[in-house]
């Protein structure tokens, strides 16, 4: 790979994170603060992520991997993202908003399997290469909440109530016309498949691989992460409303800890892969979601701030442990034959199907705490997916059986 293609990749795959990051975090504080919109409607439009994955396979299984070059849809499709960001700055109430970010998400989730594509095109050994090029849409996620709150202050108070942070979306909508026009100029990326062969819906979704659900062990696992899903949406949800409305200065500037956390744990991962095996790694996951949840119940913006930072600092932990080391189980327990189909069948069982119910609950839990017109009894609230997330934890504990993973699966 030449110096010119790693310049172009890690500008892309900074941009593609930039521009979600960019107004997925404040997306609850933006709806609440400027549509007036209720907590179930939050929850609704959150769940336009779910939808987006759920779709997603189909653009890039049907469409994308048969008859475009990869670079190509992605530069169309971000252009599309660009005019709908755009509408999205301007709109004034829920109504009009909400057809917009659906439709924003059905575009966007498949990019992110199309630059992931684009880069492994690239690649003569991804395992070594990919991850220094990933990273770039990791500091991407960090950098657009870095300008939020301390370059632009769009999440301070004044700026809140002021209407302020409808700029993000015009912000990413700008980034997202760039990198559409960008994406022109990237390395060619022809279909992968061939046009004459006929690809099933299933095989598409990832679905030919339900055969593995045979596995006890893998059903249990499977079980186990879409459940954790439910608490993992009260995060993204709910997390910058909560630190918005107690008062925490800079908010989504706060909330970069957890990505920088997820860097450090995710090189992390594979000593403590190795040391304490799939099982342990997984139960120190949950743990951290519970144990997250309880900190943020009995934080506070005085003395018990470290504990809402410690909180958002364990995202590292509670994504990583979880999360990655499932798609490397699930690479392993597929073997040759299912590969792409379980990776495929997991991503829809976990944001689809398991963040969809997750965004719905968070929804109908934070509304039943209203107190007054805008404020929340935070404390109960987050008490639910802290209890969820630790019986999740225990029947996996008690029914998944340990296993050795081949010392070759946990290379990250």
């Amino acid at each position: 790979m030449t110096k010119l293609v790693r310049f172009q990749l890690s500008l892309m795959m900074f941009l593609e994170f930039f521009i979600w990051g960019g107004w997925f975090v404040t997306l609850g504080t933006f709806l609440g603060n400027n549509l007036n919109a209720t907590d179930v409607q939050i929850s609704t439009a959150f769940s336009t992520q779910s939808w987006g994955a759920i779709i997603a396979p189909f653009i890039i299984g049907l469409i994308a991997d048969r008859f475009f070059n990869a670079e190509r849809i992605l530069g169309f499709l971000h252009i599309i993202g660009a005019i709908l960001l755009y509408m999205m700055y301007i709109s004034t109430d829920f109504s009009g908003f909400y057809p917009l970010v659906l439709g924003y998400m059905i575009a966007y989730m498949p990019t992110l399997a199309l630059v992931n594509s684009v880069s492994f095109n690239q690649m003569t050994d991804p395992a070594k290469e990919f991850s220094f090029i990933r990273v770039f849409g990791t500091i991407g996620w960090i950098v657009a909440g870095l300008v939020i709150s301390y370059v632009f202050f769009w999440d301070a108070p004044a700026a809140r109530e002021e209407g302020m942070l409808k700029y993000t979306f015009l912000m990413v909508s700008i980034a997202s016309a760039f990198l559409g026009l960008f994406s022109f100029t990237l390395p060619k990326t022809p279909p992968s498949t061939d046009k004459s062969k006929k690809v099933s819906v299933v095989e598409t979704l990832g679905l030919d691989a339900l055969g593995l659900l045979k596995d006890k062990n893998f059903l249990m696992f499977f079980i186990a992460s879409v459940l954790i899903c439910i608490p993992l949406a009260f995060y993204y949800q709910n997390t910058n409303p909560f630190l918005s409305e107690i008062g925490v200065e800079n908010p989504t500037g706060l909330m970069t800890i957890g990505q920088v956390s997820e860097v450090l744990f995710l090189l992390l991962l594979p000593f403590f892969f190795k040391r304490f095996g799939f099982k342990i790694t997984i139960i120190a996951g949950m743990l951290a979601w519970s144990l997250r949840y309880i900190l943020f119940a009995y934080g506070d913006t005085g003395e018990l701030m470290f504990m809402l930072i410690t909180g958002i600092a364990l995202h590292g932990i509670c994504y990583d442990f979880f999360f990655v080391s499932g798609q490397i189980y699930t690479d392993f327990k597929a073997g040759t034959k299912y590969k792409s189909s379980a990776q495929g069948l997991i991503t829809l069982a976990t944001y689809g199907v398991g963040m969809l119910v997750g965004f719905y609950v968070a929804g109908l839990i934070t509304d039943a705490y209203l107190v007054g017109d805008k404020l929340h009894d935070w404390q109960n609230i987050w008490l639910y997916p802290s209890s969820f997330a630790f019986v999740v934890l225990v029947l996996f504990a008690l029914f998944f059986k340990n296993e050795k993973i081949d010392k070759k699966e946990i290379e990250i």
